[in-house]
């Protein structure tokens, strides 16, 4: 595909800020919490929680391939796409594929636990917590440790698959579901002939997702 062929939108500017700050959000906090920079740690915890309410409210009133509803598939249409893809037909999506919907929800689930639990965690000696640990128990504390640490295992596996199907469908499919998530954009001719709808995020929407992230951070620092 030459590089002046016509290109189509399929993942708006905030999307693909998400994807790429979570990323960096998770490394960074898996490594603050190694390393035992807790303060830090927290302050990228409270930053990934607003990224995830942006997301979730995005999820609603974004763009038709950021909408949670767009993304929605049954048990029919993943059955009918995985037997398409054992036959050697793939079809481009201007938007998450089934099995990717399917991926991207687990995946926000597991950050959604991985942050809920860590804003109410305390550690052993009961020194670090959580912002919001004093409105619960040590013990419940102690608990949502323990989960913490167990989502964080479920959310690399579920990561590694992640990783694992983008490699796939560049080798068997010879498509790059990378450059997308990147520039935003696909060539036009993947769609055959189809015109996706259009998915450019609107200021107003932008702003208000981004004032209930801010809302939930402020909550998370202040309610404790």
């Amino acid at each position: 595909m030459s590089a002046g062929a016509p290109k189509v939108l399929v993942w708006d500017w905030t999307v693909r800020l998400f994807h790429w700050l979570t990323v960096l959000l998770v490394v960074l906090m898996w490594w603050t919490a190694e390393n035992r920079v807790m303060d830090w740690h927290t302050r990228l915890g409270v930053t990934l929680l607003g990224l995830l309410a942006f997301r979730i409210v995005w999820g609603l009133i974004g763009p038709r391939s950021a909408r949670f509803a767009s993304m929605a598939a049954g048990p029919g249409a993943i059955v009918a796409y995985l037997r398409d893809l054992l036959s050697g037909r793939h079809r481009a999506s201007a938007g998450h594929n089934p099995l990717g919907s399917l991926s991207v929800f687990a995946i926000l689930a597991a950050l959604c636990v991985q942050v809920g639990t860590g804003l109410f965690s305390v550690d052993v000696d009961g020194l670090e917590s959580g912002p919001l640990a004093s409105l619960v128990s040590f013990e419940a504390g102690r608990q949502a440790a323990d989960i913490h640490e167990i989502s964080f295992n479920l959310l690399v596996v579920l990561t590694a698959l992640h990783v694992a199907a983008i490699f796939a469908y560049l080798v068997f499919f010879k498509d790059n579901l990378v450059r997308p998530m990147v520039t935003g954009r696909r060539a036009a001719a993947d769609f055959e002939g189809e015109t996706p709808a259009a998915n450019r995020a609107s200021w107003l929407r932008v702003l208000i997702a981004a004032a209930l992230a801010f809302a939930a951070m402020y909550v998370a620092w202040t309610a404790g």
